[in-house]
């Protein structure tokens, strides 16, 4: 699928998003951009993250403490990862 194609427009917004996982514990990293199925959040320990990887995520500096989210590793690069969010049953 081309970048073009996406099921979901991108929008540009940047915020502070806890993520949490076995291989590094929990860092605060930023987002680059969200849509309705994920968001891309620079850091360095996600590039490390192989596809398919789990991770919990909790946005930052909110009036209101923020949900949890699931969120599923698709992609890594040498910035960051784009997670796709878990949609709970």
């Amino acid at each position: 699928m081309s970048s073009n194609q996406r099921q979901h427009p991108r929008t540009p917004m940047k915020c502070r998003i806890k993520i949490c996982h076995p291989s590094f514990g929990e860092v605060v990293a930023q987002t680059r951009d969200l849509s309705d199925g994920g968001v891309y959040v620079k850091h360095p320990d996600l590039a490390a993250l192989p596809q398919g990887t789990w991770v919990t995520g909790q946005v930052q500096d909110l009036p209101i403490e923020a949900p949890v989210l699931q969120m599923e590793v698709m992609r890594a690069d040498a910035e960051g990862a784009g997670l796709r969010f878990l949609l709970e049953d």
